[in-house]
């Protein structure tokens, strides 16, 4: 049994206001990159690709061989990294906007993964030497990928994959001849089209 009065309860740490307010503000800026949306999406690079996928589909159509008409869309698909990527990062920069914030971490985790599922596909296709499903699986997959990613991004990029989307099943049930004309309406019709769409709405 202890003598004397009742023992004292400690004494609550105090926090520094700087510290608090230092808390709040970085409370209220993931907040609000969890509920924004990634508005990065270049509209006139969209066009680009656009425009340098109909030359491919050009190239590609004077190709003697399933395997060279591959590699010409193969190529023209990393020049679209390369242009995406590019005019990402620069409408970004303009906007002042960071490139790894919440949204636009969430895009780029939406887009990967169908992009890498049809690289496996078509490495796959192309070691069984039928390349006939390329066309309507690269649209399939490619609206997939902009559809996932763009639930994050503004209203019309998920409506385009939608697009693609619809474009690539309706490749899988034509004639094989026509493979090259999905691609050329896909890549550089659609691209260009919602290109000058978001271009207008929503700045370069």
């Amino acid at each position: 049994m202890t003598v004397g009065g009742p023992a004292r309860s400690p004494r609550p740490v105090l926090v520094p206001l700087e510290d608090r307010a230092a808390d709040n503000l970085r409370f209220i800026r993931e907040t609000m990159e969890r509920a924004g949306s990634f508005t990065a999406v270049p509209g006139w690079g969209g066009v680009g690709i656009g425009l340098t996928a109909l030359a491919a589909s050009v190239l590609a159509s004077h190709q003697p061989t399933a395997a060279r008409w591959m590699f010409v869309w193969l190529a023209e698909a990393v020049l679209a990294m390369i242009l995406a990527v590019l005019t990402v990062a620069r409408k970004a920069h303009a906007a002042r906007v960071p490139l790894f914030s919440g949204p636009g971490r969430k895009f780029a985790l939406g887009f990967a993964p169908p992009m890498i599922v049809g690289a496996l596909l078509t490495a796959a296709l192309y070691s069984d030497g039928d390349l006939r499903l390329l066309p309507g699986m690269w649209l399939l997959l490619y609206g997939t990928a902009v559809v996932s990613g763009g639930s994050f991004s503004v209203r019309v990029v998920p409506i385009m994959g939608i697009c693609f989307i619809a474009l690539g099943a309706a490749a899988l049930v034509s004639p094989p001849s026509w493979g090259n004309n999905y691609m050329m309406l896909g890549f550089g019709a659609l691209q260009i089209v919602f290109g000058l769409l978001i271009a207008k709405n929503y700045g370069g």
